[in-house]
C-alpha cells in the first residue's frame, strides 16, 4: 500500500497578492546593500579601528626586548589628552589656519568670477575657456605640486631666469612668509575649476526669462550678476566653500611634496602631515590614531556649523 500524501494546498489570493507586493517593497534594500557593504568595509571600518587604536598603548615591560617585551594594554584618554597638548600640532592648525585664510577666498572668488564671465552673452569659445580652466583639476595634486616647485626654485625656474637677465630681483618663493602663498597657489591653481564648474551648472539653471525681464526693467549685466546670479547661487557656493574648508584642513601633498625643496616646510608643517610623522617615522600609531580621531572631529563639527549657519541665513531670507 503507499502511504497516504495529502494533497497541496493552493495559495490563497490574499496571500499570493501579499508575495507579490513585497517584491517592490524589498528592491530598494537590495539594491542599497552593494553601497552599504563598500562603507562598511571602506569608511566604517577603518574608522572604528583607528578609535579602537586611540584608546590603547603600548606598554614595554624589562628593556624592551623578546617576544612578550610589549604589550598593547588599555589607556583610555590618555592619548587624547597628549594630543590636545600638542605644541607641534597646535603650531601646525594654526599654520593651516593662515594657509586656509588665503586659499579659501581666493578659489572661490576666482571660480565665481569665472563662472559669470563664462556665463555672460558676449563669452566665445565658452567650451575650450570652461575646459582650460577646469583642466589644472584633473592633474594629480602630487603632479602639480613637483611642477609648481620647481618653478619656485631659483635655479632652475625659468621665471628666475627671465627676471635676472632684466636686472629685477627675483623672489625667494619657498622662505618665510611667501611659502604660504606659494602653497596656496598650488591649491587655487588647481581647485579652482572643479568650483567653477559647480558655481557654472548652477547659474545655467537659472531660467532665460528672468534674465529677459531684468534687461526690460532697465538692469545692466553687472547688476543682473549682482542681484540675479550671485543671490540665486547662494547655494553652490556654500556647498563649494564647505568643500574648500574640508580640503583645506587636509592638506597633505603639497607641503610633503615641497618639504625636500626648502628648509621652510617643517616635517609636521600640518595636521596630517603631523599624524603621518607619528605613524610611519616615530612607529606611534597610537597617537597618530587619536590625533586622526581629533581631526575628523573637528572637521565634522565645522562642516556642520557652517552648514547650519547657511541653512538658517537660507530660510530668514526665504521667510521675509
Amino acid at each position: 500500500m503507499t502511504p497516504h500524501r495529502p494533497a497541496p494546498t493552493k495559495a490563497t489570493p490574499a496571500r499570493a497578492a501579499r508575495v507579490r507586493s513585497a517584491g517592490p517593497r524589498i528592491a530598494p534594500y537590495g539594491f542599497l546593500v552593494p553601497a552599504a557593504v563598500l562603507f562598511a568595509l571602506i569608511f566604517a571600518l577603518p574608522i572604528g579601528y583607528a578609535v579602537f587604536l586611540s584608546l590603547h598603548k603600548v606598554e614595554v615591560s624589562g628593556l624592551g626586548l623578546g617576544r612578550n617585551a610589549r604589550h598593547e594594554v588599555w589607556a583610555g584618554l590618555s592619548n587624547y589628552t597628549g594630543v590636545l597638548h600638542d605644541g607641534e600640532l597646535l603650531d601646525g592648525t594654526l599654520r593651516i589656519a593662515g594657509y586656509g585664510a588665503i586659499v579659501v577666498p581666493a578659489m572661490l572668488g576666482l571660480a565665481l568670477v569665472f563662472a559669470l564671465m563664462l556665463d555672460a552673452q558676449r563669452t566665445r569659445l565658452r567650451g575650450f575657456t570652461r575646459l582650460a580652466i577646469f583642466l589644472p583639476y584633473a592633474v594629480p595634486g602630487v603632479v602639480a605640486a613637483l611642477l609648481w616647485g620647481f618653478l619656485y626654485l631659483p635655479t632652475v625656474s625659468p621665471f628666475h631666469f627671465l627676471l635676472g637677465k632684466a636686472g629685477l630681483p627675483a623672489p625667494d618663493l619657498l622662505t618665510g612668509g611667501a611659502m604660504f602663498g606659494s602653497l596656496a597657489n598650488i591649491a587655487v591653481w588647481g581647485g579652482t575649476g572643479f568650483n567653477m564648474i559647480v558655481i557654472y551648472t548652477s547659474l545655467r539653471a537659472i531660467p532665460v526669462e528672468i534674465y529677459e525681464a531684468a534687461r526690460i526693467d532697465g538692469c545692466s549685466e553687472l547688476q543682473i550678476a549682482l542681484r540675479i546670479k550671485i543671490p540665486t547661487v547662494a547655494p553652490a557656493l556654500v556647498l563649494t566653500f564647505f568643500f574648500s574648508v574640508i580640503a583645506t584642513l587636509q592638506v597633505f601633498s603639497e607641503p610633503t611634496t615641497l618639504k625636500p625643496l626648502t628648509n621652510s616646510i617643517s616635517t609636521t608643517w600640518s595636521p596630517l602631515m603631523k599624524v603621518y610623522q607619528d605613524a610611519f617615522v616615530r612607529g606611534d600609531i597610537y597617537s597618530a590614531a587619536a590625533t586622526s580621531v581629533v581631526i575628523a572631529v573637528v572637521t565634522l563639527v565645522l562642516s556642520f556649523g557652517f552648514l547650519k549657519a547657511a541653512n538658517s541665513r537660507t530660510t530668514q531670507g526665504a521667510s521675509r
